[in-house]
């Protein structure tokens, strides 16, 4: 029996040049399903996203879809039974990336169909990714199994899923060894930032992870701006990760903060996140609309406690009280309120930073998705042959 499943992110593939929170988490499923004892296969790099709202953009990228589905579809055809995909998972498809190709293969050749993360929103209805809205819906109905990364995606996607199809939760993840054995060097990682940024290594020093898009990532770091500067008169320092088309008006709103507070380190690569991580204080993001944040729980991995705004998926990665704090949603004075509670108590700091980094180790690991994700599978197998 074959143990190859095919993946497909049509939002960004996994081996796209451009880091972010996305690419990632596909890593991570790609690592999980290795861990449970998978063969993967990448079934197609094709890009369904359109931003914009596009009629004729959206067009194209549906016929192109849904040629490479049949050319797929006879390329899979062509093998015999035992060396086609298992089963097929789609990550992230939603209105303005739907999946082209997933249920068109899986229908014709009788293969599970899964999706991680799938979100539907019925407002996009009538809007103008209503082709995309109208794709992910039937995707959404089609599946076998749909995996839930936060409660309130499951909320959203409960009414679409009839019996047999299943609706599973599977919590952000990822693997906690880098970021352990980070948090193991830290005292050597601190001297090297000092060094690398000119941080004040006798300060404590806050850490923002977030690429820098004119959207809501651009709305958090101003707020983080905003309530910042309340806390002028504390002895901090801020590096912050990340790069992209707002990286102008966030490093001047960030500026304003005073030279000596802010260390801007542009993107990094992900091998040195852990080290990033592991040499710093706090992790502060306010996560306006944040769908859950991963950095956050790479944050935590580290030992790190999280300062970061409620809402969205969040309390899926971040354990109000224990494991940091979460504050009201676009409210600069609690988010300052709850950064100056840990500036100044390095004890209670500590001790957060410790349940966080138990917290991921024993519920949010590589080894617990995979279970996760080869109980979902199977369960894929045997919906898809009672539906047959």
């Amino acid at each position: 029996m074959s143990k190859s499943v095919a993946f497909y992110a049509p939002l960004k593939p996994p081996d796209h040049p451009l880091p972010s929170g996305d690419r990632r988490m596909a890593r991570s499923l790609l690592a999980a399903l290795g861990e449970a004892g998978y063969r993967t296969e990448l079934a197609s790099r094709l890009r369904s996203y359109e931003r914009a709202g596009d009629p004729l953009r959206q067009h194209r990228l549906r016929t192109v879809g849904e040629r490479l589905g049949d050319r797929l579809l006879r390329r899979y055809a062509a093998r015999v039974p035992d060396e086609r995909p298992r089963a097929w998972l789609t990550y992230h498809a939603y209105h303005k990336s739907p999946d082209w190709l997933g249920p068109r293969v899986t229908r014709s050749l009788g293969l599970p169909y899964l999706l991680a993360e799938a979100s539907f929103a019925p407002k996009q209805a009538d809007g103008p990714w209503r082709d995309g809205h109208g794709a992910s819906e039937r995707g959404i109905r089609s599946a076998d199994v749909v995996l839930a990364l936060t409660r309130v995606d499951a909320e959203c996607l409960a009414p679409l899923i009839a019996p047999p199809a299943e609706l599973r939760l599977l919590p952000p993840f990822l693997d906690p060894a880098p970021f352990h054995a980070a948090r193991a060097g830290s005292a050597r990682h601190r001297t090297e930032l000092a060094t690398r940024f000119g941080l004040d290594p006798a300060r404590p020093w806050l850490l923002a992870v977030a690429m820098m898009r004119e959207d809501v990532k651009r709305d958090s770091y101003l707020l983080l701006a905003r309530a910042l500067a309340r806390l002028r008169h504390r002895p901090w320092q801020l590096l912050v990760v990340g790069d992209g088309p707002a990286r102008l008006e966030i490093e001047a709103e960030l500026m304003r903060l005073g030279p000596d507070r802010v260390r801007l380190a542009g993107a990094m690569a992900e091998a040195d996140l852990p080290a990033c991580y592991a040499a710093t204080d706090l992790f502060v993001w306010p996560a306006i609309r944040e769908a859950y944040g991963l950095a956050m729980l790479e944050a935590e991995a580290s030992g790190l406690p999280v300062v970061a705004g409620r809402g969205g998926g969040v309390e899926e990665v971040v354990r109000d009280g224990a494991t940091g704090i979460l504050t009201t949603a676009r409210d600069a004075d609690a988010f300052a309120e709850a950064t100056a509670r840990l500036l100044d108590d390095p004890q209670e700091r500590r001790a957060m930073g410790d349940r966080a980094a138990r917290f991921v180790a024993d519920e949010r690991s590589l080894s617990s998705a995979a279970s996760m994700l080869a109980s979902a599978i199977e369960a894929a197998c045997i919906i898809r042959e009672a539906r047959a």
